[in-house]
């Protein structure tokens, strides 16, 4: 009796599921913006060829971001996995409200775990005429309170565990920027308690405009739907205005107003970074990749040919000198061990950098890689794993976040033999094959793989990370974590981090939660 209870309250408190399927819409064709005839005279000395830039800054991701939205003349595309509330984020919107007002149509698609509790603040921007808000794999029952958005996810783990991961903003289909950052202070260095260590790509031309397919694709699927289904009442102009106004006041809060961000974005300039960013891309043939959006409706594991790492595994399968791994969250499996270890094996040198346990902001996924290192040690695999509390001015680390009390790496990318490069959204974990969805960018170019290469080794310092070794003598073997401190190198015998990380890696560990990590 009680379960049927509760199932008639989560209906009641849910939101409408049998909503007429929403129009589709597309992205708007390229030609006659200011970007497009920018891009369009250096793309016609690199025919075929798309441009590229790295953003491993956090402030340079988030003055792209802006400089983007306001250069936009026709529409922005905006898809993220978690936007949390904060200066930066709070900046962003006004910009797109500012571009929505000059005419610019704006769609904005997020997970639907970002928009918990946050469903009217959303329905307000929606309620502008060129903003649609849509969310993806919404949840139907018990919107109204976290302890029943909470239960009713219980009710269906099966889909609601399954995200879209996916981080993407496009600017009239002609500049795009993917990578690891979602919206939030953490993601640009605006945090002092936690800031992650991240990598954005920016791409123009030919690959920006397959990234507006993939929007599309997400758009239009049958699993994202408008905001409005899931609120009591239309929006409406008066509760834009309200928000308006709490905008543009918290923005002018004299703190506020004192950041090094608000005084970047305010400052006029007759050239700002976006346009050096321009003037300066890397020229090379590169290739958009993501997950087909109904991977996480399959029951069981999705199809090969609905997946982003399939895309990926020609590349993997042809490294023959060097692989360098960057992944906030590693847990390889037996069958990425497998195939790390053949590669050490045949003469390949393999270098990974992930989190530390004190370092991670998930420490269950350290359950998951933890058991893997010795093997992957003693067949010659080289681990680094990043330090909570870096030595920066040491470092030297071009994408280290400073000022903060805490640092955790959020990046993922993969350079294959200094020729190709990945960058994206996908860990290389079973979470981000097999359940979320994802999106990234392969470029054929050694010269930005050089880039990110030298991004990752600088971050691979023993000032800023641990490398993780088997203590010389130890039988049976034993685990050392070797880092700088005060110009000197120290071989730590118990791994960094404090009881409760440990024990949570410890529970993950107990119950086998490998596959879901």
């Amino acid at each position: 009796m009680l379960p049927r209870l509760i199932l008639l309250i989560l209906l009641a408190l849910g939101g409408c599921a049998s909503a007429p399927p929403p129009e589709p819409s597309h992205v708007l064709p390229v030609q006659g913006t200011r970007l497009d005839n920018q891009i369009s005279e250096q793309a016609a000395s690199h025919p075929g060829q798309s441009g590229f830039h790295l953003l491993a800054s956090s402030v340079d991701a988030f003055l792209a971001r802006a400089e983007l939205i306001r250069k936009a003349q026709r529409s922005l595309d905006v898809q993220y996995y978690i936007v949390h509330d904060g200066l930066t984020t709070r900046a962003l919107i006004r910009e797109l409200l500012h571009a929505a007002d000059r005419g610019v149509r704006v769609r904005i698609l997020i997970d639907d775990t970002s928009s918990d509790g946050w469903d009217y603040e959303l329905g307000a921007l929606a309620a502008h005429p060129n903003i649609q808000v849509r969310l993806f794999n919404p949840l139907h029952l018990g919107r109204s309170t976290g302890v029943t958005r909470n239960l009713g996810r219980l009710f269906n783990l099966s889909e609601q565990h399954r995200r879209m991961h996916n981080k993407l903003l496009l600017a009239d289909n002609s500049v795009a920027i993917v990578g690891g950052r979602n919206l939030g202070d953490e993601y640009f260095d605006a945090k002092a308690e936690m800031n992650f260590s991240d990598l954005d790509l920016m791409g123009v031309g030919p690959v920006a405009q397959s990234l507006g397919q993939s929007f599309d694709q997400y758009w239009n699927s049958r699993i994202s739907r408008p905001i409005e289904d899931y609120l009591w009442g239309e929006p409406d102009l008066d509760e834009l205005n309200r928000m308006r106004r709490k905008l543009d006041h918290y923005l002018a809060k004299e703190r506020v107003k004192s950041s090094s961000y608000i005084a970047r974005l305010n400052r006029n300039s007759d050239r700002p970074h976006l346009q050096n960013w321009l003037d300066d891309l890397v020229w090379a043939p590169g290739k958009a990749v993501w997950d087909t959006p109904l991977k996480v409706l399959d029951q069981g594991d999705p199809k090969g040919e609905q997946l982003l790492s399939t895309q990926l595994q020609p590349l993997f399968d042809g490294v023959s000198k060097e692989l360098i791994l960057v992944s906030a969250y590693f847990v390889p499996t037996s069958a990425g061990v497998d195939y790390l270890t053949q590669r050490a094996d045949s003469g390949v040198s393999v270098r990974l950098l992930t989190n530390s346990l004190e370092a991670t902001d998930v420490p269950a996924v350290h359950a998951g890689y933890a058991p893997y290192r010795l093997e992957l040690l003693e067949h010659g695999v080289k681990l680094y794993e990043l330090r909570a509390d870096p030595d920066q001015r040491l470092s030297g680390a071009p994408w280290m976040v400073r000022g903060s009390s805490s640092a955790s790496l959020h990046s993922k990318a993969a350079v294959f033999d200094q020729q190709k490069v990945f960058v994206g959204s996908l860990n290389f974990d079973p979470r981000s094959v097999l359940w979320n969805t994802e999106v990234g960018i392969i470029v054929d170019s050694p010269e930005l793989a050089d880039q990110v290469r030298r991004l990752a080794l600088a971050s691979m310092s023993p000032s800023v990370s641990y490398q993780v070794k088997v203590a010389p003598n130890s039988d049976p073997p034993k685990l050392v974590w070797i880092e700088e401190r005060g110009g000197k190198l120290v071989a730590l015998d118990r791994e960094p981090g404090n009881a409760w990380r440990r024990l949570n890696a410890w529970i993950a560990g107990a119950i086998g939660l490998e596959k879901m990590l």
